[in-house]
């Protein structure tokens, strides 16, 4: 078992953990569409992640 399922099975309230290399697969942005609206979540040259609408 590895250490993120230990962990959720420690506390099932806790959210959800995604990485991040899934999430992005590759790619520096990607568009979230939430309530309507388009966000971009974009990785900076100094790996940061910068949340826009």
């Amino acid at each position: 078992m590895d250490r993120l399922s230990q962990t959720s099975e420690l506390n099932i309230d806790a959210p959800r953990t995604i990485d991040s290399d899934a999430l992005f697969k590759g790619e520096r942005e990607l568009r979230i569409l939430h309530a309507g609206a388009c966000y971009r979540l974009t990785i900076t040259k100094l790996n940061k992640l910068i949340l826009t609408k």
